[in-house]
């Protein structure tokens, strides 16, 4: 038992990028609560937690498993369990499909336009941006950034029952914070990726437009999130508090694009996640 328990963490946890899969999923959570009106399904609710995560784990898997070859030439990446042989590809493509296809699944039994939504986002996320354009161009992430949206967009369809405004919005707010996340990543690894040879926004245009870029959509985020939360009705107090994060997000980008620094740019990415972590708990805890 301690041994397979073992080999799970060592060789298949890492697979699904359990930060980025949770922040993810906490999209999608806030966003079904963001739209309940009478008493939280529970039962609901679970099922949307279990299938989000399966379809996200399962997307995340096999891009892993199609990126085996970058990875394998990043220093950032290189001993994750594929490039560094701990699993093989074939258990690596039958793991993400079998998620995937689990997760799917599931999202449809609880609804068709829940499940519609989740298959979309999986989709944009494996076959559009991993797939076809991750090598090819550095705007891939806007596509990327459209997978990214999908979970909220499918948490509010599940609890509305409907794509609606509100929905499309806050997944605008995710598509507009993902350059923030992304491109400041890939200035603090642009070694790595120009070994690998992919294409990204600091290697084609350079830092000072990749900087503005940053500057915009984070402005673009911010003015997403709060206008969501307006239409949504939150409480004044958690308005102001989501007022101070977006500030938090703005001038930090504000100041990696007036005052660069290597410092400033990571702490910029860190802030980022947690900007919208925080948002997701705020969206969720202050519409129950």
């Amino acid at each position: 038992m301690r041994l397979a328990l073992h080999n799970l963490k060592t060789r298949f946890w890492p697979l699904i990028k359990s930060l980025q899969t949770t922040l993810l999923l906490a999209t999608g959570m806030a966003g079904y609560l963001s739209a309940s009106s009478e008493p939280i399904r529970w039962l609901t609710f679970l099922g949307l937690s279990c299938s989000l995560f399966l379809a996200i784990s399962g997307s995340t898997v096999l891009n892993m498993w199609y990126d085996r070859d970058i990875d394998a030439q990043m220093k950032r990446t290189c001993n994750r369990p594929l490039p560094a042989s701990l699993v093989t590809p074939n258990e690596v493509l039958r793991l993400g499909i079998g998620l995937s296809v689990l997760g799917v699944a599931w999202a449809t039994l609880l609804s068709p336009l829940y499940g519609l939504v989740v298959f979309s986002g999986l989709f944009l996320d494996v076959l559009v941006y991993t797939i076809w354009l991750k090598r090819r161009s550095a705007w891939s992430i806007v596509l990327g950034g459209l997978s990214g949206g999908m979970p909220i967009l499918a948490g509010r369809a599940l609890g509305t029952g409907q794509v609606e405004w509100i929905g499309l919005l806050l997944a605008l707010a995710v598509l507009f914070w993902i350059p923030t996340h992304t491109l400041t990543f890939n200035m603090r690894f642009l070694e790595d990726y120009q070994a690998a040879g992919v294409p990204t926004f600091p290697s084609i245009y350079g830092f000072d437009i990749t900087r503005k870029i940053i500057a915009v959509s984070s402005l673009l985020a911010a003015l997403a999130m709060v206008g969501a939360c307006v239409w949504i009705g939150i409480t004044a107090g958690a308005l102001r508090l989501m007022a101070v994060l977006s500030a938090g997000l703005l001038l930090l980008a504000l100041t990696t694009w007036m005052r660069p620094s290597e410092k400033v740019n990571y702490g910029l990415f860190k802030y980022a996640s947690l900007f919208m972590l925080s948002s997701m708990l705020v969206l969720a805890f202050m519409t129950l």
